[in-house]
Formats: C-alpha cells, sequence, structure tokens
C-alpha cells in the first residue's frame, strides 16, 4: 500500500503550478521520504509533490526503481537552465494518468537547477531517460501532463475514456 495517496487526471489539483520551498525542516524531509516510499510502491521512476497532494516544487526520482539498492534523488525547487535536442520519449507513462502511454517529444539532454533535500545548491546534466523523468516532473511542477504534449486526437480519446470510466463507477 503506497504511504501517500497519488492524484490522478481529471483532479483539478495538478492543474496548479507549485510553490517554491523556503524552508527545509523535518516535515519536509517526512514528505520526501513518503514521496519516495509511494514512488517505489507504484512502481514508478519519478514522483512529483503535487502529485500527492502537496503544492510545493519538490521531485523525486530514480532511475533504477528495481535495483535492490534504491538510490532516489531529490531536486527542491528544480529549473531547466538549459535544453538540447530532440528525443521522442517512446511510450511515456505517469502514475497519475492511469493505463495510458503514448510517445512525447522531450529535449534530448537538459541542464537542472535546484537545491537538494538538505538545501545545498544542485547542477545536473542529464540525457537519455534521466533527462525524460526530470522533464515529465518538471512538467508536473507547472501543472502541465504529458498528455499536453501528446496530439489532440490521442488527448481526446483517453479524456474520453476517463470519463466513460468516471461514469460507469
Amino acid at each position: 500500500m503506497p504511504k501517500l495517496d497519488i492524484l490522478t487526471y481529471p483532479d483539478k489539483f495538478l492543474r496548479q503550478p507549485t510553490k517554491p520551498v523556503d524552508n527545509i525542516n523535518g516535515d519536509l524531509q517526512k514528505l520526501i521520504e513518503d514521496m519516495a516510499e509511494t514512488m517505489y510502491e507504484a512502481p514508478g521512476v519519478g514522483l512529483a509533490a503535487i502529485q500527492v497532494g502537496n503544492d510545493k516544487s519538490i521531485l523525486v526520482y530514480d532511475e533504477m526503481p528495481g535495483e535492490e539498492k534504491r538510490q532516489f534523488q531529490v531536486v527542491i525547487n528544480p529549473k531547466i537552465i538549459e535544453r538540447e535536442g530532440e528525443i521522442i520519449s517512446e511510450n511515456e507513462g505517469c502514475l497519475s494518468v492511469p493505463e495510458f502511454r503514448s510517445d512525447v517529444k522531450r529535449s534530448s539532454l537538459v541542464l537542472v537547477e535546484g537545491l537538494d533535500r538538505h538545501g545545498k545548491p544542485l547542477r545536473l546534466e542529464a540525457e537519455g531517460l534521466l533527462a525524460v523523468v526530470l522533464q515529465h516532473e518538471f512538467d508536473h511542477l507547472n501543472g502541465k501532463l504529458f498528455i499536453d504534449r501528446i496530439s489532440a486526437l490521442k488527448r481526446q480519446l483517453y479524456i474520453r475514456r476517463m470519463k466513460k470510466l468516471i461514469k460507469g463507477k
């Protein structure tokens, strides 16, 4: 059972931009631990605080969540400073957009700045899967979902399917 509930589309909270973290304290450390546990349980490779009902600018990720030695990373108040190139993230999915995957156009290389969980400045150059994960979670912090980055037709098909599911419950 995941530690925290993951909000799913069409929850309007997911569309809110997050607020910067200005106080790194024990409550924040507990949130980070709970987010990591929730991400692993889901299972996922990344999770933004907004996805678990918290409006702070925090994301956790682990490129290799299946590894025995879990080593999640945290970025507080992340900003994408540079983007380069273009790749198609094949079959991208999202814990907040269940039962749907699609190809998404992303930058192939990103430079991210923010703070680590102890408030120390952090600078990450990421490519490949890590670049995709960071961009995906960064979108969440700005109120965007990956379905906003796919064709209107595919998005409408997903939205229609979700409305039917919700109506059927």
